[in-house]
């Protein structure tokens, strides 16, 4: 934390990144001059070739790292004069390969509020489709995970930490494309559970499929550390640019 630094209050989850550049160890920059306007309630989705600057932005906005110019800001928050654990308490992120502890179902799920019921536990598991399968299991919630959830599909563990995620009721949301390791059945069982997750919550999503951020409130093309170029999914594929393109080769058989 920054010396001074003041614990952030309840959030509404406006989020701006004013031309935002981030240079990792002094090297070349991987973002330059990122800025974009997340208002709450919104969801703005990240996508674009690998290595194109996405899952840095996420992480700026997590305070993983500090941007090396320009400002990111909470409800006009600086994040940077924020005690970490006040912002942080008041975002979830929902990651591509997600970890889980060596513990019970039930304390993993609890880990983003401890002080949660059992009861409320048990609801969070219900909104990630996931109590059905938790209640199957000789031990119910009190089966206990091996590290990293190995014992476990991906699609369970997914489901749990989508589980974490609506417990802690964050007010801004970090995903990390949840269902591009996934069967179709199961894709389906987390996107519901997302939908859920996502409803009147601030949301930045990095997205692989294309068919998951159709109805994004914004959609950004990341390009070379830059925003190439920005609207909803009908304004992209009609402007015939970087997005059409991908959408091509994703959806369309030649």
């Amino acid at each position: 934390d920054a010396p001074g630094a003041i614990e952030l209050p309840p959030l509404a989850g406006r989020v701006e990144f004013r031309d935002v550049w981030l240079s990792y160890r002094g090297g070349e920059p991987v973002l330059k001059g990122i800025t974009m306007t997340i208002e709450p309630g919104q969801m703005i989705a990240l996508v674009g070739q690998t290595g194109a600057g996405k899952t840095s932005i996420a992480g700026l906005l997590a305070r993983f790292y500090d941007a090396t110019a320009g400002q990111v800001l909470v409800d006009g928050y600086s994040i940077r004069a924020v005690a970490q654990r006040s912002l942080r308490r008041q975002m979830g992120i929902v990651p591509q390969d997600p970890f889980l502890f060596a513990a019970t179902i039930a304390d993993n799920i609890r880990y983003g509020r401890p002080e949660a019921s059992d009861e409320e536990v048990r609801e969070a598991a219900r909104l990630a489709n996931l109590d059905e399968f938790v209640r199957s299991l000789p031990d119910g919630y009190d089966t206990v995970i091996q590290e990293g959830g190995v014992n476990l599909s991906v699609g369970q563990r997914q489901l749990i930490c989508i589980a974490r995620a609506i417990l802690a009721r964050p007010r801004i949301l970090i995903l990390d494309e949840a269902t591009s390791s996934v069967d179709t059945v199961t894709e389906l069982l987390i996107q519901d559970a997302l939908n859920r997750l996502l409803a009147d919550r601030t949301a930045l999503v990095i997205a692989h499929r294309l068919s998951t951020v159709r109805h994004a409130d914004l959609i950004c093309v990341m390009q070379g550390g830059r925003i190439a170029e920005r609207g909803t999914h009908e304004e992209l594929l009609a402007a015939g640019g970087i997005y059409w393109e991908l959408y091509q080769r994703q959806f369309v058989i030649p």
